[in-house]
């Protein structure tokens, strides 16, 4: 009898090999390879350029949550990510909680692995608990590997018809998963990273280790991944836009590796999507930066100083913001920062009061530059909807 079918069953599970050496790849496969390397290595030295790189990473990963969520089939638009610390507690959806559960569990994982603290299990299954808090998923086997057997692609919900089904749980296991960290993080010298993420990010998705949320998980290790051997220094990087608008190829491409064992088309589309999203990231924050300085330039002409000069600042970051996000981030009163609120509103740099209860200012440029699509010019359109009320 399986606790989790509630029945007795007989069925086969897939069990991955550990991770070995570097597999032989065709030269295309080399080729995106190293075009994977170069695009983050050009993403990494523009972070670099950058005053405070940890201001682009609040809409950058909030734009990684809200993809990489909805991957996984939990759907919040991107306007509201964008605008939860301007939205009140209440009025946040349950989808929203969770996306947003995501950026509180990677920016611990960031901060970890940023401060050189190891990437290991216990780090993993915190990352984990974080990320189904308040969900279906938070139970007993929550922030923990698995106890219990999972299949996934079920149509009926009963195992035989499950499209894959992974390593039954216990020791093997628990074993296979400290393997798998253990491989991350003595990587050799001569393993090309970029082949390194992309067999890691398999054996993660392949075993499964969790009841909930490996997806998510396995993308999050990407980045990591790349932190720990050093290609970024700054986390920017986000994957799961590229992957979710290849939701069908992704999937069957990770599957193909399980059924043939053949490497060469799981890395080369794996880096191909690393490439075009370092490349689309770079492109965001060149965006944001041109968009940053025209605002700076508006103040210097109206030689306006201040709480407004910090407002404009914190735009990059938040492009959605109220008084009262203001007052608290700034340690200024009401009065005050309405007033520069306003004069933002006439200088054309914020729309706005509008939203709930008429609270939210929007930096339409902002905005715009996070969320076009790259190659596309953005306008001053707004593409969220401004209700008074």
């Amino acid at each position: 009898m399986d606790g989790r079918f509630n029945r007795s069953y007989e069925h086969v599970a897939f069990v991955a090999s550990p991770l070995g050496e570097e597999p032989s790849f065709a030269s295309s496969t080399w080729h995106a390879v190293t075009a994977a390397s170069r695009a983050l290595a050009r993403l990494d030295q523009a972070s670099r350029l950058v005053p405070n790189p940890r201001t682009f990473l609040r809409p950058t990963l909030r734009r990684e949550a809200q993809s990489t969520s909805a991957l996984e089939g939990t759907f919040a638009p991107l306007e509201q990510v964008l605008a939860s610390d301007a939205t009140d507690e209440a009025s946040k959806s349950k989808e929203l909680r969770e996306v947003l559960n995501y950026v509180e569990a990677a920016t611990l994982a960031y901060d970890i692995v940023e401060d050189g603290r190891p990437l290991n299990v216990g780090l993993i299954e915190t990352v984990h608990g974080i990320l189904v808090r308040g969900t279906d998923a938070d139970t007993d086997q929550a922030g923990r590997v698995r106890t219990t057997q999972v299949a996934i692609g079920s149509p009926t919900g009963a195992i035989e018809d499950a499209r894959f089904v992974p390593m039954p749980a216990g020791t093997q296991l628990n074993v296979a998963v400290q393997d798998l960290v253990r491989w991350i993080s003595d990587a050799p010298g001569d393993r090309d990273p970029i082949v390194a993420a992309a067999m890691a990010h398999y054996q993660f998705e392949t075993l499964h280790p969790f009841n909930d949320g490996n997806g998510r998980i396995g993308r999050l290790m990407v980045v990591l991944q790349f932190m720990v051997d050093g290609l970024i220094g700054e986390p920017l990087l986000s994957v799961s836009p590229w992957f979710e608008a290849r939701r069908t190829e992704y999937q069957e491409r990770l599957a193909h590796v399980s059924a043939t064992g053949d490497w060469d088309e799981w890395v080369r589309f794996f880096a191909q999507g690393v490439a075009s999203s370092a490349e689309d990231v770079a492109l965001r924050v060149d965006r944001m930066l041109a968009v940053q300085a025209r605002y700076v330039q508006i103040l210097q002409d109206e030689n306006a100083k201040g709480v407004i000069r910090d407002i404009v600042d914190a735009l990059v970051a938040d492009p959605i913001v109220t008084v009262s996000m203001m007052c608290e981030r700034f340690g200024k009163t009401p009065p005050a920062v309405s007033q520069a609120l306003q004069k933002l509103v006439d200088y054309d740099i914020l729309v706005g009061p509008f939203g709930t209860y008429g609270r939210q200012y929007l930096a339409e440029d902002m905005f715009a530059a996070v969320t076009s699509p790259v190659g596309k010019v953005p306008t001053r359109d707004a593409p969220i909807r401004r209700d008074r009320r």
